[in-house]
C-alpha cells in the first residue's frame, strides 16, 4: 500500500483500495458468514481509511476504498473495468506447497488476464517505496525471451525515462541440450556455437531500442541458463545491478498449457524471491499479434513513440 500510494501521489492519480472477501471458504458455512465478513471488511476499511486521513497519507490523493465479496478473479477484473484502472498493485506471501496452489490459481488469472500492467510486491521487496525520491541512480532491469514478452518493452523504455533509470536489458539463452554432436558447428566447435548465440542475443536487444530515445545508455546482458535456472539467472543478475525494478512481459492464454504454466512458475519465483518488485506487462491478443518477431520489435517500438505512456504503463 505504500508503494502504491507514492505511484498513485507521483502521478496525480487516483487511488482504489480494493478488498474482495472471498466467499469460496465460507459457502459451507452459510450466507450469514459471507454477510458477517462483508461487514467486517467494510469496519476494517473504514478504519484503516480513518487512519490514513488522520496521518496525512491520502492528503492530496483522491481515493476510494471498495469492498466486495464473491470469486476473487471474477470480483476483481470488474473493479478493474468500471474504476478503469491503468495500474494494478498485489503483494503476495511467496507461499509454497498447497498454499501455493491456492493463491496461484489467482495469481496466475491476475498475472495473464489483467488488462492493465501488474506490479507485483514480493515478502522480499523493499519495504520503503522509491518512487518520487531521487537519493541514488535508479535501474530497472528488463528480461525478454524474444517472444510475447516484447509487449513489455515501450512500457520499460517510458519507465526508465520517466524515473531517470538505466534500463538493463537481459536474454537468457539456453544452454546446449541434447548430444554434443546436435549442438555443435561445422568445425564441432560447442564454444564456439554458444558465443554466436550469446552475441546474436545481445545484438537483437541492441536493436529493440536503436530507435528508442532513452535518456540514458542501456545495458545489455546475455547470460546461458537451461530451463529450470532462468528465474534463478533473473534474480541474480537484478541482484548484481541492485535493480529497483524487474520488468517482465506476460504470456498470454486463454488455453495455459505445459508451457505457459511453466512461465508462470518463473514469473512466480521470481516475484517470491526478487529484493525489488516486478512490473508485469501482458501480451497483445492472440488475434492482433504480428506475423513474425522482428515485425513484433518494429511495432512495439513506433507504437512507444505514438503512444503516450509514462512511467509504470500510467496513461498519461
Amino acid at each position: 500500500m505504500r508503494h502504491a500510494l507514492a505511484i498513485a501521489r507521483f502521478y496525480g492519480s487516483r487511488f482504489s483500495l480494493a478488498n474482495v472477501v472471498s466467499s469460496l471458504s465460507l459457502t459451507m458455512v452459510g450466507p450469514v458468514a459471507i454477510v458477517a465478513c462483508e461487514e467486517l471488511a467494510l469496519r476494517e476499511n473504514a478504519c484503516l481509511e480513518d487512519s490514513l486521513v488522520r496521518s496525512g497519507a491520502l492528503t492530496g490523493v483522491q481515493h476510494k476504498f471498495i469492498v466486495r465479496s464473491g470469486e476473487v478473479w471474477p470480483e476483481l477484473r470488474e473493479i478493474i473495468r468500471h474504476e478503469n484502472v491503468d495500474l494494478l498493485v498485489i503483494g503476495t506471501h511467496g507461499r509454497q506447497g498447497m498454499a501455493k496452489l491456492f493463491f496461484g490459481s489467482v495469481a496466475e488469472q491476475i498475472f495473464r488476464q489483467a488488462d492493465c500492467p501488474v506490479l507485483t510486491f514480493g515478502p522480499h521487496s523493499y519495504e520503503h517505496p522509491w518512487v518520487g525520491r531521487s537519493a541514488r541512480d535508479h535501474t530497472f532491469l528488463f528480461a525478454t525471451d524474444f517472444g510475447q514478452s516484447l509487449q513489455g518493452v515501450p512500457h520499460a523504455i517510458a519507465a526508465a525515462n520517466q524515473f531517470g533509470a538505466k534500463l538493463v536489458f537481459l536474454s537468457i539463452v539456453p544452454t546446449s541440450l541434447g548430444s554434443k554432436s546436435s549442438y555443435t558447428d561445422a568445425t564441432g566447435n560447442v564454444e564456439k556455437l554458444e558465443e554466436d548465440r550469446r552475441l546474436n542475443a545481445l545484438m537483437r536487444m541492441k536493436e529493440l531500442v536503436k530507435n528508442a530515445a532513452l535518456d540514458i545508455r542501456p545495458e545489455f546482458n546475455a547470460e546461458f541458463a537451461s530451463s529450470n535456472r532462468v528465474s534463478e539467472k533473473i534474480l541474480e543478475t537484478a541482484e548484481r545491478f541492485q535493480a529497483d525494478l524487474i520488468i517482465m512481459g506476460r504470456h498470454e492464454s486463454t488455453h495455459p498449457g505445459i508451457a505457459s504454466h511453466l512461465r508462470w512458475a518463473r514469473a512466480y519465483e521470481v516475484v517470491c524471491r526478487a529484493l525489488s518488485p516486478v512490473l508485469t506487462v501482458t501480451s497483445a491478443p492472440a488475434d492482433t499479434e504480428v506475423r513474425s518477431r522482428a515485425e513484433a520489435a518494429k511495432l512495439l517500438l513506433s507504437e512507444a513513440d505514438l503512444i503516450r505512456i509514462k512511467g509504470l504503463g500510467v496513461k498519461w
